[in-house]
């Protein structure tokens, strides 16, 4: 390049332009992103003014155009925060759509915290709820059927020996099962007795074990009460048919024996049971039980065959 003369400067200067009047400044707007801040995106602008086109002479264009844009670098450059980096204008509409997608997912995250929270908070109740009234339930049933315990208890059933009766009482010679001679006993006998149900607001289902009439330590005769259902506050008579057929005595029946087959001597004899009854006052929930033990002392007299012995007074109730 040729320096210049002064004639050609000076020739050059009237036919340059009038210099227009300085047009205002616009200034961009840049998004920085704090890259400190781990949880959420803050996005703040930076105001970097830029000189309009029109507001620098044609003559200096290429210098002011370089000066501009070397101060407006240098001051973009300089209102970055150390460890940042520059955002062109296409990068901040970018990153405002990601920072506009990441605010929608945090909310959507947070909502269904919430609606989670929701259902633990509404969820928990109902299974309060739930547990306390099958426990109330529960209490509530156990001290209702308590109480239909303790009622029914209090009722216990009323039985009373009537009378024994001997239609049969023959002693015979004999030999048992394995060929020993001994005195042999048969007896036919009915013991009758009442049974009441005290019960207002249950039945009961009756049975017994095996009724033995004894002498000594000899079972003579033996029978069952047949098994029967009692209805609430009513009564019955039961009769129980006692009989036996050649029971051997060995030595206990010299005492009684006679060689008419009957004896002359008074005999004392035993009958001794139990009567067990059961009641179903809520099915089988609640199921009360009455066992009453019945002993019974009296003496037989060969004169009243036939004729019942009562037992009013001869027997004991536990």
């Amino acid at each position: 390049m040729h320096a210049k003369t002064d004639s050609e400067v000076t020739s050059l200067a009237p036919s340059s332009p009038t210099r227009s009047p300085r047009r205002p400044a616009y200034y961009v707007q840049s998004p920085s992103r704090d890259s400190h801040d781990g949880e959420k995106t803050t996005t703040s602008f930076h105001s970097t003014p830029v000189l309009s086109p029109m507001g620098s002479p044609p003559h200096s264009h290429s210098s002011v155009g370089r000066h501009s844009r070397e101060s407006s670098s240098s001051r973009f450059s300089g209102s970055l925060k150390p460890g940042s980096r520059k955002i062109s204008p296409n990068d901040a509409s970018t990153g405002g759509r990601k920072g506009q997608k990441q605010w929608k997912e945090c909310d959507a995250i947070e909502e269904e915290g919430l609606l989670d929270d929701e259902e633990r908070r509404k969820g928990l109740p109902r299974k309060c709820y739930f547990l306390a009234f099958v426990l109330g339930f529960f209490i509530l049933f156990s001290f209702f059927s308590l109480i239909l315990w303790g009622a029914s208890k209090q009722q216990k059933p009323e039985i009373t020996m009537k009378s024994v009766t001997f239609e049969q009482f023959r002693i015979q010679a004999g030999s048992d099962s394995t060929g020993v001679a001994t005195d042999m006993i048969s007896v036919n006998s009915t013991v009758r007795m009442t049974y009441r149900n005290k019960g207002t607001f249950f039945g009961v289902h009756v049975t017994s074990t095996p009724l033995d009439l004894s002498y000594s330590e000899i079972t003579l005769a033996s029978g069952s009460m047949k098994k029967f259902y009692q209805s609430r506050k009513s009564h019955r008579s039961v009769a129980i048919s006692l009989i036996s057929d050649k029971i051997p005595l060995y030595g206990s029946g010299a005492a009684f024996s006679s060689s008419t087959g009957t004896t002359t001597l008074p005999v004392p004899l035993k009958v001794n049971f139990v009567v067990r009854s059961k009641a179903y006052v809520l099915g089988k929930l609640v199921k009360p039980k009455f066992n009453k033990r019945i002993e019974c002392d009296f003496t037989f007299d060969p004169k009243k065959l036939n004729v019942p012995i009562s037992l009013q007074k001869a027997c004991t109730y536990g």
